[in-house]
This record gives C-alpha cells, structure tokens and sequence, in this order.
C-alpha cells in the first residue's frame, strides 16, 4: 500500500505567474492555486507548480554550468506542427538538439528545458 499518492511537481522560477500561464496554453490545465509565491496547475496526478526563487538562475543546457535538474516529457502528434505551436507561444529552441528527428528539446519562458516528441 503507497503512503502518498503523485499530485505533481513543481519548477523554480523568478515569476509563478507568468510561467503558469505559459504551461496552462501549452498543456491545457487550470489554474488550481494561486499566491504571490506559488501557483499550481491541475490537479492530483497531473499538477504542475512553480515557485518564486529570489535571485532564480535559469538552466544553461546544453553547457551544464547550471544543470537543468529536470525536464518535461511531453507528446506531440506531430513534431515539426507541435514545435512551431509551443515557439508560438514563447518557447525558445536551443541550437544543440541531440536526435531532432525523434525529439525537440525547448525551453520554457523561464529557461528551463523540456522535451516533445511523438510517442505511439
């Protein structure tokens, strides 16, 4: 028998809001909670948090002088359609990508890196 069940995870960043907004047009997810210091999305089993951090410093990935710590794994039914779609809404595209022909690794408004990929 499990102690906890997964409700979600959180990313640091210098502002929750912004960010939850940026999260909310790419995934869909409401907003459930919101403070000055935290808002999250979603809900048990799929919530996603951000969190202010004074004097936040974004990933450098690729480089690794500031590790990512984490990413995203996230589906697109089509990888180029999919990547354009989350570039439209303030994505950035690093140059290095590892297998661009099987995955995209993007960053969020904050700088912190995700993947897309089709998974089928």
């Amino acid at each position: 028998m499990a102690i906890a069940s997964y409700a979600g995870f959180s990313l640091d960043c210098d502002d929750p809001a912004a960010l939850a907004d940026f999260y909310t047009e790419l995934l869909g997810l409401e907003v459930s909670y919101t403070s000055d210091e935290f808002v999250f999305l979603g809900g048990p089993g799929n919530g996603l948090g951000f969190v202010k951090i004074d004097k936040y410093v974004p990933p450098t990935w690729p480089d690794g002088d500031v590790p990512k710590q984490a990413h995203l794994e996230l589906s697109v039914e089509d990888l180029e359609a999919g990547e354009a779609a989350v570039l439209g809404i303030g994505a950035t595209k690093p140059d290095f990508q590892p297998q661009p022909d099987r995955w995209r690794v993007l960053l969020d408004p904050a700088g912190h890196p995700f993947c897309i990929s089709v998974m089928s």
